[in-house]
């Protein structure tokens, strides 16, 4: 049986045998490789491809269009009901998308602006923004003690009547002189030599700085100026002609609101315009936590001169007062007031702190874009720079390395000699020029040499300070 096992068979296989053999095991090979199925998935990889290329466009502009919706509905949210203390009926807010927004501070990260961290011991904000120490240490803060002057100049003395009779002497020519320059009994009929002289520093500065005399104008009752008396620190701002609504300050703690005075400045016409809107004063002369002070006979026709008052001139309106804020009426102040003096100015031991001009830098610059704008006509500003230039004022854009060319909607100072000469210079010559401060600012803070320590903060500052609003109304002159 072994034999039979292991005999050899032989098997014979013919040509047309292996032929067909071949071809069956050919026929197999192909069928293991399945190359159809793959080729079916790659085609529609490949087709997908071209629709995503052909479509994305405008699959990113449909997330894109849900979140500015989504954005629009979040500011067409009307703010609620705000109850004005002390002020009689609750009022109703206007729909301002940015009224009463008291959103963190921000700070400029890679370009990119993001608001500071709740986590931050201190809520300091890097590249130039505000710099607010945390609530629990804003309540402890308190006014710093007098100090002597490390200015040169350690008195301003204000040009009064008796120092120029002359005034009352010619009546025609001052009648010509104020016609031509907006000088009046209000600012004193100052001279081109007095200007020259005032610039000149002293200890004892003599200059003109409005008030000249009791016929002057901008009248207010005797109970009015009694409060202003008793002012250490002040946040002014006022509304002449109706042209603006008063903004509730926000953002303040408890221990500013005893110690900080917020007093808004109303002509009779504001008064008049606010009533028919049903905003009317208390008995306690108060809208909110605004004290209202009406100033009857303004000295200026032009209302946005008369505004220049309050703004430039608080040493004169608040005589005690060490440091004040200016908000233009157009904005609602939403910081600690006593925070904002620590961060601007007690911090970077200045005197004197000023916005910087969000879009332009020179004086020349300025004065090409007011004419444009019909902020003035040409023949004023014209005058004004040929001032300037026969003075020598230079075309540089910097100062201390920051823009010359302040937006002053926003001034918080201390109320030394040196800040008080300043801005009584600078009052001067909108009076004497066009009324566009920002022209002046430049050209006093280059003649006035001694007035280094200005904190000139950028924009991003000035939007952490306020919420802007913009004007309501058109501002209506006087008519006598």
């Amino acid at each position: 049986m072994s034999s039979m096992f292991n005999s050899n068979v032989s098997i014979s296989i013919s040509e047309d045998d292996s032929d067909d053999l071949a071809g069956k095991m050919r026929v197999r090979v192909r069928r293991k490789r399945k190359k159809s199925g793959f080729r079916g998935r790659n085609e529609l990889a490949q087709r997908f491809i071209r629709k995503l290329l052909r479509w994305w466009p405008f699959l990113l502009f449909l997330p894109a269009a849900g979140l500015l919706v989504f954005e629009a509905s979040r500011i067409g949210r009307k703010p609620g009901l705000v109850s004005q203390k002390n002020s009689g009926p609750v009022v109703e807010n206007k729909s301002e998308g940015n009224l009463n927004r008291i959103d963190p501070t921000t700070r400029v990260v890679g370009g990119f602006r993001e608001r500071s961290s709740n986590h931050d011991s201190l809520l300091w904000i890097i590249s130039g923004c505000l710099k607010l120490l945390p609530p629990e240490e804003l309540q402890h803060l308190d006014i710093p003690t007098d100090k002597e002057p490390t200015n040169p100049v350690k008195r301003v003395a204000y040009t009064s009547e008796n120092d120029t009779p002359y005034i009352e002497g010619n009546i025609t020519l001052s009648q010509q002189h104020m016609e031509a320059t907006r000088f009046n009994l209000f600012t004193g009929n100052q001279t081109l030599e007095q200007r020259e002289k005032s610039f000149k520093v002293s200890e004892t500065a003599s200059v003109h700085c409005g008030f000249y005399s009791e016929r002057g104008g901008f009248k207010i009752s005797d109970e009015d100026k009694n409060y202003l008396q008793t002012c250490k620190v002040a946040v002014s701002t006022c509304a002449f002609g109706g042209g603006d609504d008063l903004y509730q300050p926000i953002g303040m703690s408890d221990a500013s609101l005893k110690k900080v005075c917020y007093v808004a400045f109303w002509d009779e016409i504001t008064l008049a315009a606010q009533e028919a809107e049903g905003h009317r004063i208390g008995e306690n002369q108060f809208i909110g936590k605004w004290r209202i002070v009406i100033v009857r006979n303004l000295p200026f026709r032009d209302q946005r001169l008369n505004g220049k008052i309050p703004k430039m001139l608080s040493h004169r309106l608040f005589p005690h007062s060490r440091y004040s804020i200016w908000v233009d009426s157009k904005s609602q102040f939403r910081r600690d007031p006593l925070g904002v003096l620590e961060a601007l100015l007690w911090r970077p031991n200045s005197v004197l702190a000023i916005s910087e001009h969000g879009a332009r830098s020179t004086v020349y610059d300025e004065a090409k874009a007011v004419v444009k704008k019909n902020k003035a006509t040409p023949e004023e500003v014209e005058v004004q720079l040929s001032q300037y230039r026969q003075d020598g004022l230079p075309e540089d854009k910097r100062f201390n390395g920051k823009k010359a060319l302040a937006e002053a909607s926003v001034i918080v100072r201390e109320h030394t000699p040196s800040t008080n000469l300043f801005m009584c210079l600078w009052f001067n010559e909108v009076v004497r020029f066009t009324s566009r401060d920002q022209l002046s600012f430049p050209y006093v803070l280059w003649r006035l040499k001694v007035l280094k320590n200005i904190n000139m903060f950028p924009v991003c500052t000035r939007k952490d300070l306020v919420n802007s609003m913009g004007h309501i109304r058109k501002a209506k002159p006087l008519t006598n």
